[in-house]
């Protein structure tokens, strides 16, 4: 049974970047067929735009693991979990970092989630990872099935 989930879509302003592409496309196809520069320029872009959407990794925490993009835990192995935002975040991803820490970072989310694991065999003492709802988050791994 899923208790949270959440995929980690681009910020609005990378699609916009992204459309950036359209005049490039344009520009360069121009001198020799402005029709194909278009049509290429908004096939480009549809493109892109659907490889950010299917690349998305989603958080996922069901009643016995936790599963941010590619890597995964069993909840027996969560221990403490936290919450950052604004500056707090910012020290938690800089400063206040273990190089140890396992990390999953994307630069358009500031939140951030750190779940400090238990597992002796496991040499990493914590997961750091984006997400936009912490509060939420934090408030479903502390409850335990």
């Amino acid at each position: 049974m899923t208790i949270f989930r959440e995929v980690l879509r681009p910020a609005a302003w990378m699609y916009v970047a992204a459309g950036m592409i359209i005049p490039t496309v344009l520009l360069t196809m121009a001198p020799f067929n402005l029709i194909l520069g278009v049509v290429l320029g908004i096939a480009i872009y549809l493109a892109i735009v659907i490889a950010m959407v299917l690349s998305s990794p989603t958080i996922l925490l069901t009643e016995s693991e936790l599963r941010v993009g590619p890597a995964h835990i069993s909840r027996e192995y969560i221990g403490a979990v936290s919450g950052f935002s604004g500056s707090h975040a910012t020290n938690a991803r800089g400063p206040g970092l273990d190089a140890r820490a396992w990390l999953f970072l994307r630069g358009w989310i500031n939140p951030v989630v750190r779940v400090d694991l238990s597992d002796p065999n496991d040499p990493t003492p914590y997961w750091l990872f984006s997400t936009r709802r912490p509060e939420e988050l934090v408030a479903a791994l502390r409850q335990r099935s």
